[in-house]
């Protein structure tokens, strides 16, 4: 499929899909005319590009980690194929969610605090 089905089919503007493959985590096609020529296979890759863009990750991140993908549950990873350099990869972004993750429990309890003193609990 050209890349304009694709955006269809996946809701990704063209654009974004190209950048994708800059990022080297979409790989299609070309035609003799140049055309960008996607499999079946794309969709679920994009699909699967979004969500974890949407979760957080960077195209870093998920370049290192997209071949090893196989659905929403399934990594399919020998540990002895984990570069050094993956596995810091990986430590760092679990670092970086945690911190995202503090971050925002004390803002909730902040919140919550605020949301306690100005406003009593009517029950109690």
């Amino acid at each position: 499929m050209k890349i304009g089905e694709l955006s269809r089919r996946t809701g990704v503007p063209t654009r974004l899909l190209r950048y994708y493959e800059e990022q080297d985590l979409l790989h299609p096609e070309r035609a003799d005319n140049g055309y960008r020529s996607y499999g079946e296979s794309a969709v679920q890759c994009v699909t699967r590009i979004r969500g974890l863009l949407d979760s957080g990750l960077t195209t870093e991140m998920i370049r290192a980690i997209l071949p090893f993908l196989a659905g929403p549950d399934e990594i399919h990873l020998a540990p002895d194929s984990l570069t050094p350099q993956t596995a810091a990869l990986l430590r760092g972004e679990i670092d970086r969610i945690q911190a995202r993750i503090d971050c925002l429990a004390r803002n909730r309890d902040r919140l919550r605090a605020y949301l306690a003193a100005v406003q009593p609990d009517p029950g109690a």
